[in-house]
C-alpha cells in the first residue's frame, strides 16, 4: 500500500511541478488552438512544436544538417591546430638547441679572448 502512495505523491509533485511553471497553461492554450482550427494541420505534432516555439521538422532538419557541417569544419580546423602546435614545439625546439649553441660558442670565444 506504501508503494502507490509513493507514486501518488509523486505525481501529484511532479503535477504542481508542472503548473506552477506555466506547463500547463501553455500545453492548455496549444490545444485549444488546434481544437479550433477549422482546417486541421496534417501534423497535429508539429503543430504543437511551432506554437511552442520549437522548429519545424523542416528547419529541425535543416539545423541537424548545418550542425553536421559544422562539426566537420570543427574537426578540420582542430587538427590543424594541433598540427601547427606541434610545427611550433618544434621551431622552439629548433630554437632552443641553436641559443644553447650560439651560447656555448660565445662562450668559448670569451675564454678565448681572456688567454
Amino acid at each position: 500500500m506504501g508503494h502507490i502512495q509513493e507514486k501518488e505523491a509523486k505525481k501529484e509533485a511532479f503535477r504542481k511541478y508542472l503548473e506552477s511553471n506555466g506547463v500547463v497553461d501553455a500545453l492548455t492554450k496549444v490545444l485549444v488552438a488546434l481544437f479550433e482550427q477549422h482546417d486541421k494541420p496534417s501534423s497535429a505534432l508539429e503543430f504543437i512544436q511551432q506554437r511552442l516555439g520549437g522548429p519545424s521538422i523542416a528547419e529541425y532538419e535543416k539545423l541537424q544538417s548545418e550542425m553536421a557541417d559544422l562539426q566537420v569544419k570543427y574537426d578540420e580546423l582542430l587538427a590543424t591546430h594541433k598540427e601547427t602546435c606541434k610545427e611550433l614545439e618544434g621551431l622552439k625546439s629548433l630554437h632552443n638547441v641553436t641559443a644553447m649553441s650560439t651560447k656555448d660558442t660565445t662562450d668559448d670565444e670569451e675564454e678565448n679572448d681572456k688567454v
